[in-house]
């Protein structure tokens, strides 16, 4: 039976900034726009959290019972270390999710009506990463999906949610705070490859092959950081989003070294870390801007 530090590593608390991250930044755009509520901001982050804990169980269920964990390098998998049942993980995933509903649906009611049905798409979104019977994950859309859900659509309704209505100031925030979420995906999917090809998940880097996955996480993590730029167009205060650059360097540094398997590790938790502090940096700016 998994211990609660085990199913607390499941929950792979090193994608906890892909959830924190586009709150902060859809927070500091509602600042921007002088409408910042601090209890839907809080409302929304509980919606973020639970999403993301019950993806990753739900993955590590769904990649559990196909038999594609059985052998791999990265962070524990309950499922497919035999830790804990399926049934057990599957009932953790359902548990988050419907926090995340019930709490999203809360956030819809007072905001906008019309946002339950974008909780349903980014729910349904969860399940079919890597469950049902054509799971996306294993098609290459995994960091599509995750550009969309955890960078427009929770940046962006972040923003809305308090504002009640989003701006370009919203959109350069999404898409950095998007682009820094995939680049976690890929850096994942990059140490994988081996494993996942010969399973049959056709993961976007194993579309790419080794190579061009490492280019395309360099320019994800570079991408972010022009837009700091063009976010000066808003307040000069957002240069102070470039104090992220560090810990950039630091997250991509194994990646152009050709370094892999559990080598690329640190690089999950360097690009979540480099994520947090730069919407925690641009929000701040935001909100003084």
């Amino acid at each position: 039976m998994a211990t609660v530090a085990q199913w607390l590593e499941g929950a792979r608390p090193r994608t906890l900034p892909n959830a924190v991250a586009p709150v902060l930044a859809g927070t500091g755009a509602a600042a921007w726009l002088d409408s910042a509520v601090w209890w839907k901001a809080l409302l929304a982050l509980v919606v973020s959290l639970a999403l993301i804990v019950g993806v990753n169980y739900a993955n590590d269920y769904s990649d559990g019972i196909r038999g594609t964990d059985d052998v791999r390098s990265g962070p524990l998998r309950l499922v497919g270390s035999r830790l804990a049942s399926p049934r057990a993980v599957l009932t953790a995933a359902v548990i988050s999710l419907a926090v995340a509903a019930v709490a999203g649906l809360v956030l819809a009611i007072v905001s906008a009506p019309w946002l339950i049905a974008v909780g349903a798409v980014c729910i349904a979104g969860a399940w079919l990463y890597t469950g049902g019977s054509k799971p996306y994950g294993y098609l290459g859309f995994g960091e599509i999906a995750v550009f969309v859900f955890f960078g427009l659509v929770a940046v962006l309704g972040t923003q809305f949610t308090q504002a009640l209505r989003v701006d370009w100031v919203g959109l350069a925030a999404a898409v950095a705070v998007g682009s820094l979420s995939s680049a976690v995906l890929v850096a994942n999917n990059l140490r994988d490859i081996p494993t996942d090809r010969e399973v049959g998940k056709i993961t976007l880097a194993v579309r790419l092959g080794d190579a061009r996955s490492r280019l395309l996480f360099q320019a994800l993590v570079a991408l972010t950081f022009v837009l700091t730029l063009v976010l000066l167009l808003a307040t000069p205060w957002c240069a102070v989003g470039l104090v992220a650059l560090p810990l950039a360097v630091r997250a991509a540094a194994p990646v152009r070294r050709g370094l892999g398997g559990r080598d690329l590790i640190p690089v999950l938790r360097d690009t979540g870390l480099t994520m947090l502090a730069w919407s925690v940096a641009v929000a701040l700016a935001l909100t003084l801007g």
